[in-house]
C-alpha cells in the first residue's frame, strides 16, 4: 500500500514513517507531488483541518492519504497557539520565531501556571471514500528557556515532569511512543492492521 503523507514537514514525515515501519506500507510525502497546490488550513479545529487535507490530497492523488493537524495548547493563553501553532508568529515564521513569541507571551506567568498539552488529529482518507480519524494528547509544561536538540516545533520548551526532560531531550523512540502524535498513531496502526492489503 502506497500511503501519501499530507505534509512537507520533515519532522512529521520522519515520525509518521518510523511509526509505520515493519508494515507493508510505502510512505511518500507531498514532496513527491510538487505540482499540487497546498491546502489553506482555515478550519476552526484540528479535526477540520486534518479532514480537509486528507480529502483534498486524496482526491488529487487517487491514493490513500494520511493527514495530520496538531499543535500546542497552553492553559495560561486560553488554548493558544492552538490551530495556529505553526503560524503563531505569522505566515512563514519558523520554529525559532514561534518559540520566541511563546516565551514572550508567557514571560509574566509563573512555572506553576504553565500547564500545556500537545494535541494531534490524524485523518486517513481512502480512495473508496472511507475516512478514519484518531487523536492523541500529551500533557506537560512550558519552560522559560529551550532545552535539547531533538524534535522540532515547540519540543525544546515542552517539559515532561515524569521524565525530567523536554520533548527535544527524549530519545526518538521514547518521544514517538508517548507524544500526542505517537498516541494517535498507535490507534491508527490498529486501523491499518484491520484494513485489507496492509
Amino acid at each position: 500500500m502506497r500511503l501519501v503523507l499530507a505534509t512537507t514537514n520533515a519532522g512529521k514525515v520522519r515520525e509518521l514513517t518510523m511509526a509505520l515501519q515493519g508494515r507493508p506500507v510505502e510512505t511518500v510525502s507531498l514532496a513527491a507531488y510538487p505540482a499540487l497546490a497546498p491546502v489553506v488550513e482555515d478550519g476552526a479545529t484540528f479535526l477540520a483541518n486534518a479532514v480537509k487535507k486528507a480529502g483534498h490530497f486524496g482526491r488529487a492523488t487517487g491514493a490513500p492519504v494520511l493527514a495530520d493537524d496538531s499543535g500546542l495548547l497552553v492553559d495560561a493563553l486560553h488554548g493558544a497557539p492552538g490551530v495556529r501553532s505553526a503560524r503563531f508568529a505569522g505566515p512563514g515564521a519558523g520554529d525559532a520565531a514561534n518559540n520566541a513569541l511563546l516565551l514572550e507571551r508567557l514571560s509574566e506567568v509563573p512555572p506553576a501556571l504553565r500547564r500545556a498539552r500537545f494535541y494531534a488529529v490524524l485523518a486517513l482518507a481512502l480512495p473508496d471514500g472511507r475516512l478514519f480519524t484518531v487523536d492523541g494528547t500529551c500533557e506537560g509544561e512550558i519552560l522559560t528557556s529551550p532545552r535539547g536538540e531533538g524534535g522540532f516545533g515547540y519540543d525544546p520548551l515542552f517539559y515532561l515532569p515524569e521524565y525530567g526532560k523536554t520533548m527535544a531531550e527524549l530519545p526518538p523512540e521514547t518521544k514517538n511512543r508517548i507524544s500526542h502524535r505517537g498516541r494517535a498513531l498507535a490507534c491508527l496502526v490498529r486501523i491499518l492492521d484491520w484494513l485489507p492489503g496492509t
